[in-house]
């Protein structure tokens, strides 16, 4: 497996990494590699199960992948669950034909150069350190979801409630006390280069726990097709 990182995101026009990862959705291996030459692959980056907002974006990614493999491309969900727990969690909660692959050790953020956000009280040096007085004042807005905009802290509070995940000693373990992984969704084509992507990283944190609409998603994907 490619455990080398990047100091930034990768950026439409970089080459994608080759990292190998526990299939959850079958048994064996995934790698990046096996897409190459073969088919364009939109692959989504997420902190794992125990988050609330990537269970929205795996489901999300979900949804969208029927219209995607209309045009050829492939979707794969990475989480930073260990796999037997996903196996698990998709077992209750099935996404038929999804790939999702588990990389409790984060290579593919890595790789894929997300960084990992330090939460601190009143420092903000993004995307590396994150205040929680402007953690207080940033909204996110799910409707249909949260009953009115609310900051990310009490809108996970919320949807956990919601949801009612129960956490487990495997979640627990690949928690980092006081940090949060950021994530990414990117779009290879089939040779493997980033021809587009979209981060928690960008936008100054304007984009935390939020996914690219399946509009901006769509259009991004008919400059791949085939």
């Amino acid at each position: 497996m490619s455990t080398s990182s990047v100091n930034r995101p990768l950026q439409p026009g970089d080459r994608a990494p080759n990292v190998v990862l526990d299939a959850i959705s079958r048994e064996g291996k995934i790698a990046l590699d096996d897409f190459r030459g073969r088919s364009p692959l939109l692959i989504g980056l997420f902190r794992g199960l125990h988050c609330p907002f990537c269970r929205r974006h795996v489901s999300a990614m979900a949804q969208l992948n029927p219209a995607l493999k209309e045009k050829g491309i492939e979707c794969l969900a990475v989480v930073k669950t260990p796999v037997e727990r996903a196996r698990l969690y998709f077992r209750y909660h099935p996404l038929p034909n999804l790939l999702s692959a588990s990389d409790p050790e984060g290579a593919s953020h890595r790789a894929f150069g997300l960084p990992i956000l330090e939460l601190t009280e009143n420092e903000t040096e993004w995307p590396h350190k994150l205040g929680m007085d402007a953690v207080m004042t940033m909204r996110i807005d799910l409707p249909g979801e949260l009953p009115v905009p609310m900051n990310p802290a009490a809108a996970g509070d919320f949807l956990e409630k919601k949801d009612r995940y129960e956490m487990t000693e495997a979640d627990q373990q690949i928690m980092i006390a006081g940090h949060m992984p950021l994530i990414g969704e990117f779009l290879l084509d089939r040779e493997g280069t980033v021809r587009w992507s979209f981060t928690e990283a960008e936008e100054g944190g304007q984009n935390v726990c939020r996914a690219p609409s399946p509009e901006e998603l769509l259009s991004a994907a008919s400059q791949v097709a085939h």
